[in-house]
């Protein structure tokens, strides 16, 4: 090998191995620090489109079992103002039935006919009712409508039944009196009664739906924040074995590097 000055090619050599080992490092280093595996577009750029993708498929995911809870409370609102409802039908099914007893007088029918008029306040009341501003019962048939997928594909609508038509019948009425009788039984506040359990049941039936759309949704958000760690993710088991072996071959690099660049010294002592 010729001995020569100008260009020592062993340097440029050991020079060009150290700059790779010590990027080698450096990434490691960004990797570890940030815990990502892909910490810039080269890295991976297919996989940084795919793990893009995948995170907003996720906050998506998450933002739509947001909505399925919110709606659930809604629900659950409105089966506790049903559940009110029921309760004031009851009473004026009891009432009903003492105002009709014949040993009652007529002070005492009055009285009777007082609280009616109060528990018909009550209802007109509970059919007012809002959550949030929306109501919670309304004369529409459309209900509402909630989105259950993280594209929206797929959708529950959340009913808001007529409950003020439903117990017109009763609230309508101007006294105890005045509700309609048939075979003994109270048909006005049976069939009112009869009404709200079938809005109880409905109810029912869609937070039971919600609640597994809510499942679902939760399994797919697991399943893609795991594709995506996958992708996206430092192993930092792997990586600190890589930084390891970069940081050793930095430091052996160096002293390489010292060695080549002393190497040239031979021609001064073919000068001496």
């Amino acid at each position: 090998m010729s001995v020569v000055i100008n260009t020592n090619t062993t340097a440029n050599n050991a020079a060009q191995n150290l700059d790779k080992s010590n990027a080698a490092l450096q990434k490691s280093l960004q990797r570890l620090s940030s815990g990502s595996k892909i910490v810039s577009p080269s890295d991976d750029a297919g996989g940084l489109a795919v793990s893009m993708r995948m995170q907003s498929a996720i906050k998506r995911t998450e933002t739509a079992n947001n909505n399925i809870a919110n709606a659930t409370s809604f629900l659950q609102t409105q089966d506790g103002a049903l559940q009110t409802a029921a309760k004031v039908l009851d009473r004026v099914s009891e009432l009903k039935t003492l105002f009709s007893d014949v040993t009652k007088s007529t002070a005492d029918t009055a009285n009777y006919d007082k609280e009616f008029t109060a528990l018909k306040s009550q209802l007109t009341d509970i059919s007012s009712g809002k959550f949030n501003g929306v109501d919670l019962f309304s004369t529409s048939t459309d209900g509402l409508t909630v989105s259950t997928s993280e594209d929206g594909s797929l959708t529950q609508t959340v009913s808001q039944s007529d409950l003020a038509t439903k117990t017109a019948g009763v609230t309508g009425a101007a006294s105890l009196g005045d509700l309609k009788l048939s075979g003994g039984g109270t048909t006005d506040i049976t069939q009112a009664i009869t009404d709200v359990a079938a809005m109880r049941a409905q109810n029912g039936a869609e937070s039971s739906n919600l609640g597994f759309a809510s499942d679902l949704l939760s399994t797919n958000k697991t399943n893609l924040e795991a594709a995506n760690s996958r992708i996206a993710d430092v192993d930092v088991a792997q990586e600190s074995t890589q930084m390891a072996k970069n940081n050793i071959l930095v430091q052996s690099g160096a002293s390489m590097l010292s060695q080549a660049n002393s190497s040239t010294q031979v021609a001064m002592k073919l000068l001496q």
